[in-house]
């Protein structure tokens, strides 16, 4: 479970999150929501510990895994980049290549991946590794509709094999819909918070009046 009370952050004089009360129960799958600057990396940085809020408490599993937006490759060909830094046989980070649909590629140098790929890559080597709290900051946002429903499945699987809690930003409607909850951050504020399919038919915020169920 992950806690939060009174958590503030502010940049120089603006508050950019202001989130009271806020529960993330076991075994969750929420995604959060809203216009550019409306909170959602700010909270994600803080709940994996690599910025520090202004005030507030967090309660959350000490084994986290966070991937930030902006995925990268290290050097070697793409088995190399999952494996690093874990003892697993090269057999399973292939299995969740094939997963992604970059089997194919799997000799390949990760450099030379195309953004979507990128992504992909970088979500297998989050996946091979155990956690209680899995934190992926717009994990699709180079992905075409088949990499992001690849994405999707993936994360779906690795939560009921985990009993982790995952907590993913989005811009994309039709990810958002993949989740059991659906959170919209506005100004640094919760303002609406709901199963995916009523937060979207029945908006209460900008974001989500300029969405569709088919975006």
């Amino acid at each position: 479970m992950v806690e939060i009370r009174q958590l503030v952050k502010k940049y120089r004089e603006r508050t950019v999150l202001d989130l009271p009360e806020l529960t993330f129960e076991d075994g969750e799958i929420a995604a959060l929501a809203g216009a550019n600057g409306s909170g959602k990396t700010t909270l994600l940085r803080i709940l994996a510990g690599v910025l520090s809020a202004d005030g507030g408490e967090i309660r959350a599993p000490s084994q986290i895994l966070y991937c930030p937006q902006n995925a990268y490759a290290f050097r070697g060909d793409l088995v190399e980049n999952i494996l690093l830094g874990v003892k697993e046989p090269p057999a399973r980070a292939l299995r969740l290549l094939e997963k992604m649909e970059l089997a194919a590629l799997a000799k390949k140098k990760a450099s030379s991946l195309s953004g979507g790929e990128l992504q992909r890559l970088a979500l297998c080597r989050a996946l091979i590794r155990p956690c209680r709290l899995l934190l992926l900051d717009e994990p699709t946002s180079a992905c075409d509709a088949r990499g992001t429903a690849l994405a999707a499945q993936a994360i779906k699987e690795y939560q009921k094999e985990q009993g982790c809690t995952v907590i993913f930003s989005t811009h994309a409607p039709a990810f958002a819909l993949t989740a059991s909850r659906l959170l919209v951050l506005e100004d640094g504020r919760l303002a609406d918070d709901g199963p995916p399919e009523t937060v979207l038919n029945e908006p209460k915020t900008d974001w989500a009046r300029s969405f569709s169920l088919l975006g």
